[in-house]
């Protein structure tokens, strides 16, 4: 009980960090102020610039990945709710060991029984190819928008700010 309250204030937390530093569409998607950096040092200030300023619209992109590409990867999808769903099961329904003629089967033989079965499944399900394309999808659309992204005006007072 006392993990699942480090998990929730976990998530609450995670929440008003990241997700509360959500921008707006309309500044996220400005296409007035897209254009191509006139060479790698401003690329690069772009991209420093921006990956903090739109840290939380980046993290809600690379979420819509993962959870489109588990959605199209059926095998994936299906190998995930029987690992989740088969640890969920075995610690509400057989928390005790249970007695079939003179046989005893107890946790232990459950999870060994997943394992062997939940496993394999997992491995045919390819999750380090849908590991890698998000990793290659999310880069390629994060590092171009970051650099495409001119940074508004409100970056030239940063500086001065921080001077203050």
């Amino acid at each position: 009980m006392e993990a699942l309250m480090r998990v929730t204030d976990t998530l609450k937390s995670f929440r008003e960090a990241k997700l509360s530093g959500l921008r707006p569409p309309q500044e996220f998607f400005d296409v007035t102020r897209v254009s191509r950096p006139a060479d790698m040092n401003q690329a690069t200030s772009r991209i420093s610039y921006n990956t903090r300023y739109f840290s939380g619209n980046y993290l809600l992109i690379v979420a819509l990945l993962a959870v489109y590409a588990v959605l199209t990867n059926w095998l994936l999808l299906i190998s995930l709710v029987f690992l989740v769903g088969g640890f969920a099961a075995i610690n509400r329904f057989a928390p005790d060991a249970t007695q079939f003629g003179e046989h005893t089967i107890t946790q232990k033989h459950l999870y060994t029984g997943l394992f062997v079965i939940g496993i394999p499944m997992f491995w045919i399900a390819g999750p380090f190819g849908t590991f890698f394309w998000l990793i290659g999808a999310s880069g390629v659309l994060i590092l171009g928008h970051a650099s495409l992204l001119e940074p508004g005006v409100e970056s030239d007072y940063a500086n001065i700010q921080d001077q203050v």
